[in-house]
């Protein structure tokens, strides 16, 4: 009769748990390192010296759909200091970046990343011809900073976790201002990381993403994007001034993943310090026949490789390519290209990226894009066909 009694009652409808929002850290590294002496002239800087940085970041458990594409990485900022030798010349150096660090294996409690960080950077001693010229590697105070680490993160208990760290530091201003070989710091670090309150009950509870419309759904599609940027180049140490850049590009790109697009790009670049450069030498070498006859001959053509790595509306691009010299120089020569992407909308998009060649920054060039999507083939259900 009871058990009647208690069937016929209608179920309650249990709350549901309240979602972890409560994930933040602070995290305090200690760093030992050196520099990374790729120039010989770098030698006279060998010393080992300590760094320091702390990081405000939160845990991630699926809210977005790239979190768990990513097996919910840690996301946050750092500052980072170090007194680089202790060398007048070289000065200190200050950071401030945000990063993401990427779990590679899924045991929670002894964890291995490799955690990415990309800012902002300033150095208190620049190049100065006249009062700090032995210091050849920046030109600039403000500069690009990168941080790549990989990590072995252990639980110690509920809210503290060790952390042991290998990595490099880089601070570069990307031939805004020469010169610009670069400082490279290699270092191992120890830390300790802490929530600031405790954890939430429900942080390793895993959501998984939502597919979307227009979204990567094992069909094949893809994507026409045509970005147009702008930047500078100063040659103040070669001929002097700082000269103009424009790069218009076309890629064709092929969704692989949620995570990942592969596909080609075409590109057309005019530097103006090529043109100085082919002015100058004509100049000197040969003043009856110069090295181009036209400003259409400055115009180098390529073709490149493109990778598109993504999260969400933010994403890092990689282009690997051969373009030709400007003038009348019909040689080929290989260059990188490294940047971010952000959608602004579903279509329209903005870029941020450094072309480099043998790996030595060329110009960083800001731009703006605009992407056409195309869906060619879709899978039939032939189930439903019937129906």
């Amino acid at each position: 009769m009871l058990l009647g009694i208690g069937i016929s009652q209608p179920a309650k409808a249990q709350p549901r748990p309240p979602l972890p929002v409560d994930n933040y850290q602070i995290e305090l590294r200690t760093h030992y390192g050196i520099h990374l002496h790729h120039h010989l002239e770098f030698q006279r800087f060998n010393a080992e010296f300590s760094s320091f940085e702390l990081s405000f970041q939160r845990s991630t458990f699926g809210r977005q759909k790239w979190e768990a594409l990513y097996s919910y990485p840690l996301i946050g900022f750092s500052f980072f200091y170090s007194d680089m030798g202790g060398f007048k010349e070289l000065g200190n150096a200050y950071a401030l970046y945000p990063f993401i660090n990427f779990p590679l294996n899924q045991d929670l409690d002894n964890r291995l990343t490799f955690r990415l960080g990309v800012g902002l950077g300033y150095l208190t001693n620049k190049f100065d011809p006249v009062y700090n010229h032995k210091n050849f590697a920046i030109g600039s105070h403000l500069n690009a900073a990168v941080s790549m680490f990989f990590d072995y993160r252990r639980t110690i208990n509920q809210r503290f976790t060790f952390i042991a760290a290998a990595g490099l530091t880089h601070f570069s201003n990307g031939s805004s201002k020469t010169p610009n070989y670069g400082l490279n710091m290699v270092s191992a670090a120890v830390g300790l990381n802490a929530f600031i309150n405790r954890p939430n009950a429900y942080l390793k509870l895993r959501f998984q993403p939502v597919l979307r419309p227009f979204e990567y759904d094992n069909k094949k599609w893809f994507t026409i994007e045509l970005m147009q940027s702008f930047g500078t180049k100063d040659m103040s140490q070669q001929i002097g001034g700082r000269h103009y850049v424009t790069n218009t590009a076309v890629h064709l790109m092929f969704p692989l993943s949620l995570k990942y697009k592969l596909g080609l790009g075409l590109e057309t670049t005019y530097n103006g310090g090529d043109k100085a450069l082919l002015d100058n030498k004509t100049e000197k070498e040969q003043p009856d026949e110069p090295y181009y006859t036209n400003q259409l001959q400055l115009f180098k053509h390529g073709i490149s490789l493109s990778y598109e790595l993504i999260l969400s509306k933010t994403s890092f691009l990689f282009n690997l390519g051969y373009h030709n010299e400007a003038g009348n120089i019909t040689n080929w020569i290989a260059y990188q290209k490294v940047g971010i992407k952000y959608l602004f909308t579903d279509q329209l998009f903005g870029t941020i990226a450094l072309t480099a060649h043998a790996g030595r920054a060329d110009f960083i060039g800001y731009g703006i894009g605009y992407k056409w999507d195309f869906k060619y083939y879709l899978h039939r259900n032939k189930a439903k066909l019937k129906m």
